[in-house]
C-alpha cells in the first residue's frame, strides 16, 4: 500500500502498518523534514502512544523541552491556563519539539522495519483510477513519472491535499478569522519557556520555545497583512518588542523574516472512497489554537492502523470498512474544530477588532483562584475527546 505525505499523519501510519507486517511505502515530496512552519507541540496523548510502542524513552533522550503547565500573559497579569501534571499519562507534560526533529525520529524507527520503505522527493500527482476504484497513484520525482499501484492509497499530504483536488471531493470550509504571521526572536536569560503568549493592545502573541530562539506566531485579523505591511516595519517590530517585553525587535531585519500562514478551519464529508482515505489536514484542517493539529493527526493514524491492519495483509479494505475510520474519528474532530472556532469567534476575533488590552476573563480568574479547574483544558489539550491507543501487534 502507499501512503502519501510524510507529516505526523503520514510517518506515524506507516511506522504502525509496517510494524504489524503490512508492507507499506511512505512518499514526501521534500528531500528533508525541515521546514519551518509546523507545529511543535507533542502533547501527552502522543507520548502515551510513545509509551506503548516502546520508543518513549529513546525519542525524550533528544533535545526536547518539558512544559507542565501552560502559562500567558493579559496585560501584565500572568495566568496559568492548564495544569498538565495530574493527567492519567505517564508523561504529564506538553513536550516541545521541533516537528522535523520528531519526523526523524518516527523515519529512524520505521527504517528499522523491513515493511517499511520511505521515498524522499517523489510527490503524488494524481490518483490513479481502475473502473470504480482508486488503484494507485501517479508521482513525480527527479527520474520522472510514474504509476505505483496499492491495494489502498492513503492520502495524508497535508490541508492543501493535491489527491483531494484530484478525487474532486467536497470540502466544508469552517471559517477562520484570523491568520498568523511567523518569524523568529533571540532567546534571552530570564525568559520563561511556560509562558507561551501574551495578549496586550488588541494583539496576540505565540511563543514556541526552540531552545535558543524563539517561534513567535503574531496572530493578526483575516487578510489584514498588507495592511501590517503599510504601516511599516519599525511599527511591526515595535509591536513584537511590545508582545515579547523588550525594548527591541531588531533581529527582524526585512519583511522577508515574517512569513504569512493563513489559517484554514475545514473538514471532508466524506474522507474515504473505493481505494483510498483521506487522514490527518487532508481530511481536516485545524486551526492553530490549543496546538492539537499534530496530535489529531496521529489519533487518526492510529485509528487507521488499528482498523484496517487486518485487512490489509490478505486484500484491500472494502469501502465500509474504510468508513469506519472517520466514523471512529468523527466526534473528536468536531468536537475539537467546534471549541476552537467557539474560542476564535467569541475571544479571538472581539479581542483583534477592539485593539485594547483585555482584562482577566471571569473564567480564567475562577482557574487561578480554583486551580483544579486547569486540569479542564489540560485533559481536552493534552489528552483529546477520544484517545487511541496502539492496538496492533508487532510481527518479527
Amino acid at each position: 500500500m502507499v501512503i502519501c505525505g510524510g507529516g505526523p499523519a503520514g510517518m506515524m501510519c506507516g511506522y504502525l502498518l509496517a510494524r504489524a507486517g503490512v508492507p507499506v511505502t511512505v512518499l514526501e515530496k521534500h528531500k528533508d523534514f525541515l521546514r519551518d512552519f509546523r507545529g511543535d507541540t507533542i502533547h501527552p496523548s502522543t507520548l502515551e502512544l510513545l509509551h506503548e510502542l516502546g520508543i518513549l524513552n529513546p525519542f525524550l533522550a533528544r533535545a526536547h523541552q518539558e512544559v507542565r503547565y501552560a502559562e500567558g500573559e493579559l496585560g501584565d497579569t500572568r495566568v496559568r491556563l492548564a495544569d498538565f501534571t495530574h493527567l492519567p499519562t505517564h508523561c504529564k507534560f506538553v513536550a516541545f519539539m521541533p516537528q522535523w526533529d520528531f519526523l526523524d525520529f518516527l523515519a529512524d524507527q520505521a527504517r528499522a522495519l523491513p515493511a517499511f520503505t520511505l521515498r524522499m522527493e517523489t510527490e503524488a500527482l494524481r490518483v490513479v483510477r481502475e473502473a470504480d476504484h482508486v488503484a494507485g497513484v501517479e508521482v513525480g520525482s527527479a527520474s520522472g513519472e510514474e504509476r505505483l499501484h496499492a491495494r489502498l492509497v492513503i492520502a495524508a499530504d497535508g490541508r492543501e491535499s493535491v489527491l483531494r483536488k484530484s478525487m474532486g471531493l467536497v470540502v466544508d470550509d469552517l471559517g477562520a478569522p484570523m491568520d498568523v504571521l511567523w518569524f523568529k526572536l533571540r532567546f534571552r536569560p530570564g525568559d520563561a519557556p511556560a509562558v507561551l503568549g501574551r495578549i496586550a493592545q488588541g494583539a496576540v502573541m505565540v511563543r514556541l520555545c526552540r531552545g535558543d530562539y524563539w517561534q513567535c506566531a503574531l496572530i493578526i485579523r483575516k487578510g489584514t497583512f498588507d495592511a501590517v505591511q503599510r504601516e511599516g516595519l519599525d511599527a511591526f517590530r515595535r509591536r513584537v518588542a511590545l508582545l515579547a517585553h523588550r525594548d527591541t525587535a531588531d533581529e527582524i531585519a526585512s519583511w522577508d523574516d515574517v512569513r504569512l500562514l493563513t489559517v484554514k478551519v475545514d473538514r471532508l464529508r466524506q474522507w474515504a472512497a473505493p481505494g483510498i482515505l483521506f487522514i490527518g489536514d487532508a481530511a481536516h484542517a485545524m486551526s492553530p489554537i490549543g496546538g492539537v493539529g499534530i496530535n489529531l493527526a496521529i489519533q487518526d493514524a492510529v485509528a487507521t492502523a488499528n482498523l484496517l491492519t487486518g485487512p490489509l495483509r490478505s486484500r484491500a479494505p472494502s469501502l465500509a470498512e474504510l468508513r469506519r475510520v472517520q466514523r471512529r474519528r468523527w466526534f473528536p474532530t468536531r468536537a475539537t474544530q467546534a471549541m476552537q472556532l467557539l474560542i476564535q469567534d467569541r475571544a479571538i476575533d472581539p479581542l483583534l477588532a477592539s485593539g485594547r488590552t483585555s482584562g482577566v476573563p471571569w473564567i480564567v480568574a475562577l482557574a487561578q483562584r480554583f486551580p483544579v479547574l486547569q486540569r479542564i483544558p489540560a485533559r481536552v489539550i493534552g489528552v483529546g475527546f477520544r484517545p487511541e491507543h496502539v492496538r496492533t501487534a508487532l510481527v518479527s
